[in-house]
């Protein structure tokens, strides 16, 4: 791990949450080591299956304290980036296999003030994305296929974010490598590792027999740590 990295951002999904009692979820998560609040929208046509909707997610907002990351695994996002930003989300993220014209989707995204994220499915190149990685401020890697939640991890995923990592730095892009699926706290250390700055964690937050804010707690200390430990090696080989 570089010396210089810092522990990533955390991002509880609402996919996983009890869904019957998301304002007591959300109320709970805001004094937790989540950074953002993770929310999937899925239209049942670009993933076989159904989830959260605007009303769903403008309730969320009420009451959510970190900012709402918004992944739409629907087809032609376009059609609903702005009602998405007024429904409260600070971030949005559309599938790249999803646009036909990405750049002005992602475009679009910026022009309303969010933060303009594009997520690959497992099957997708990075090096797709070389042509818009500098226009970019987060890149979601899918180390599950979408559309449900209680996945495997897929082990390519860290040559995925390692090879999305290197392709970043070659474009100059500061967009940040976000990765959603099956992460838990035995893989979150090597995603760390080969490049990922934001976990996406939703069964292992919301299943936990401690509760998702000890479980986030956690996570976050087991990630510090590593990272203390990084930095004290660095220090070590610099002498």
């Amino acid at each position: 791990m570089n010396s210089t990295r810092r522990a990533p951002l955390l991002a509880p999904s609402f996919l996983a949450a009890d869904l019957a009692n998301l304002q007591a979820e959300t109320e709970r998560l805001a004094s937790s080591a989540a950074d953002w609040l993770h929310f999937d929208v899925m239209d049942g046509r670009f993933v076989p299956n159904i989830s959260f909707g605007l009303p769903v997610l403008q309730a969320v907002a009420r009451y959510a304290k970190q900012p709402i990351d918004v992944h739409l695994m629907i087809e032609e996002p376009q059609h609903y980036l702005a009602a998405f930003r007024d429904a409260g989300a600070a971030g949005i993220t559309v599938h790249y296999e999803a646009c036909p014209h990405l750049h002005r989707v992602v475009q679009q995204i910026k022009q309303l003030g969010c933060r303009a994220g594009v997520a690959l499915n497992p099957h997708t190149p990075v090096a797709l994305l070389e042509d818009i990685a500098a226009d970019l401020d987060v890149v979601l890697v899918m180390s599950v296929n979408p559309g449900f939640g209680g996945q495997a991890f897929i082990p390519n995923t860290l040559k995925k974010v390692a090879m999305l990592k290197e392709l970043l730095v070659d474009c100059g892009s500061e967009a940040l490598i976000e990765v959603d699926g099956g992460v838990s706290i035995a893989n979150a250390g090597p995603l760390v590792e080969a490049g990922a700055d934001v976990l996406v964690a939703g069964n292992f937050v919301f299943s936990a027999h401690e509760g998702p804010v000890a479980a986030l707690a956690n996570l976050r200390e087991h990630l510090n740590g590593l990272v203390l430990s990084d930095e004290a090696e660095g220090g070590r080989r610099q002498q």
